[in-house]
């Protein structure tokens, strides 16, 4: 399903866009037409420590693939260097950037479920880093060419809504802080893109089919459904294309700005835009987890998707 504006024209940067929702965001933001950035670590030619197999150059060929233009930029956006010479890069080559999203992350082999006292320290710091530094260095060095023209748009990818993220812990200090801060990031950062005829959200997926995660279940996109014998629940999951679309919508609406300074959610944004998700669906997740599962009712998504 393509949005109803083109974004032909438009460039946008997807910081972090190796795998997950960044790789589902840079795809279908190249779906409707825009010239697609896209960011990270692991290349062809070397690996982060995750060592895994997805690389930018493959995102970007998805980008190119489906109508947009690709362009992959190895950087680690915890080197403001790098960053600096990335968004100079932009500069010297589009003139313009029309889109922000940082998606970074990372720390998903630093998290555990300890107590602060017993969690490592230097894991829970590196977490914080990759989680809220990363996006103050992309967005200290790129919201310079990003307010040249009204109408530019930063999006702020957590996971959790504001509402969901303030009511409930989040698995351990550390990470419970990091998710909670791209919250507010997202409000904060909107106050000062105001005056420019700017927009900047948080924005949320549900519980999302990554790579990673299918790969935990032993599954893949085409019968995920199998992971719900593992874990029930599971059956609220979605396509990290339904937040690529999420995102790909914000950047085609005219009156964007009415979003500004808001936590917003795929399911929340597939309601009003009408857009679904690779299946058709439209999975509303964070009212499932409020209302299904965090309440102890057996696993069911009539009505959610």
């Amino acid at each position: 399903m393509t949005v109803d504006r083109s974004l032909r024209g438009k460039v946008a940067l997807v910081a972090g866009a190796t795998r997950g929702a960044g790789r589902g965001i840079a795809i279908e933001l190249g779906a409707a037409g825009a010239t697609v950035y896209v960011t990270g670590r692991t290349t062809r030619y070397a690996q982060s420590e995750y060592k895994r197999s997805e690389t930018i150059e493959e995102t970007a060929e998805l980008v190119t693939a489906v109508g947009g233009t690709g362009i992959a930029v190895q950087a680690d956006h915890l080197d403001p260097e790098q960053v600096r010479l990335l968004v100079e890069r932009i500069h010297a080559e589009q003139h313009g950037l029309d889109i922000l999203v940082n998606d970074i992350w990372g720390g998903e082999m630093l998290a555990s479920n300890q107590s602060i006292w017993e969690h490592s320290l230097s894991d829970g710091l590196r977490l914080l880093r990759l989680a809220v530094d990363t996006h103050l260095i992309t967005s200290h060095f790129a919201l310079p060419l990003l307010i040249r023209k009204p109408g530019g748009l930063l999006i702020e990818v957590t996971d959790g809504t504001y509402e969901y993220n303030s009511q409930n812990y989040r698995y351990s200090a550390f990470y419970d802080l990091a998710k909670v801060s791209i919250n507010r990031l997202g409000w904060s950062q909107a106050q000062e893109l105001k005056p420019h005829g700017c927009t900047a959200v948080s924005l949320t997926p549900g519980w999302m089919r990554s790579e990673m995660m299918l790969n935990h279940y032993d599954v893949n996109e085409e019968n995920w459904h199998d992971a719900t014998r593992k874990e029930p629940h599971f059956v609220i999951s979605e396509s990290p294309r339904f937040v690529g679309r999420a995102v790909a919508h914000l950047a085609s609406d005219p009156d964007v700005m009415r979003w500004n300074g808001q936590s917003l959610s795929s399911g929340q944004l597939a309601q009003i835009y009408g857009f679904t998700d690779l299946d058709g669906s439209r999975p509303d997740c964070w009212r499932y987890l409020r209302e299904v599962q965090d309440v102890g009712k057996p696993a069911d998504a009539t009505g959610y998707r």
